[in-house]
């Protein structure tokens, strides 16, 4: 948000430098995360790998009711390196002094790019080219002129929904905990923090699931028919 104090930006300025220190903060955070938990490995988990199990457990558990125990397990890195980023991304933005990566349309753009590219091209990969874009016809061949470009404005118009749905809700948050900040006592907005971090973590999941639901709908053409 331009004028707003953050740490990084008065060393970077308000710009996309910016945002790409907290991008970079935001890896560096992740990167000491994943090593916390493997550093140790153990048969009976505790500290961060305690936590990162449960994390990959949970994300296995939301995905086996969308797309099948196997498929889940076969995206995790994908929908659980996304959630990850997303979450902390979300997260840091609740500190004063920081600003969501998540709130800036730069990033949460190229986002949904990724995950629109990665489950077509896993639609295409398992199913041929011919079935994949033949199921976008729909099942009776009569409609196919009218389903056809309805499908691929539908397609398309995941990229805008999976973008703008998280960086609207992050940058509303932001602004939300700005104006709080300003109007009332630093120690007065604290039950909003909680409402911010549910907020974060309500976001994460609607990105994650939707990963696994695009999946599945590309990768389970023959049994959509």
């Amino acid at each position: 948000m331009e004028g707003v104090f953050t740490f990084l930006g008065t060393i970077t300025g308000h710009g996309m430098e910016m945002v790409v220190a907290h991008l970079v903060l935001v890896w560096i955070i992740v990167a000491l995360i994943a090593k916390m938990a493997t550093k140790q490995l153990t048969s009976v988990p505790n500290g961060t790998q305690n936590v990162m199990e449960a994390y990959l457990s949970g994300v296995i558990s939301m995905g086996k009711d969308v797309i099948g125990e196997e498929k889940a397990r076969k995206y995790l890195p994908l929908v659980a390196t996304v959630g990850l980023f997303i979450f902390v991304s979300n997260v840091i933005g609740i500190i004063p002094g920081f600003e969501s990566p998540t709130s800036n349309i730069n990033v949460t753009l190229p986002l949904a790019l990724v995950v629109f590219i990665y489950y077509n091209f896993e639609g295409i990969r398992k199913n041929g080219v011919g079935k994949y874009f033949a199921h976008f016809a729909g099942p009776v061949k009569v409609l196919a002129p009218l389903m056809f470009p309805i499908e691929v404005i539908s397609h398309i118009s995941r990229i805008i929904s999976l973008s703008f749905r998280l960086f609207g809700n992050i940058k509303g948050d932001d602004l939300f905990l700005w104006v709080l900040l300003m109007l009332v006592p630093i120690l007065a907005p604290l039950p909003a923090y909680l409402l911010l971090t549910f907020s974060a973590l309500l976001q994460t999941f609607v990105f994650m699931i939707l990963i696994y639901v695009y999946l599945a709908g590309a990768v389970a053409v023959e049994d959509d028919h």
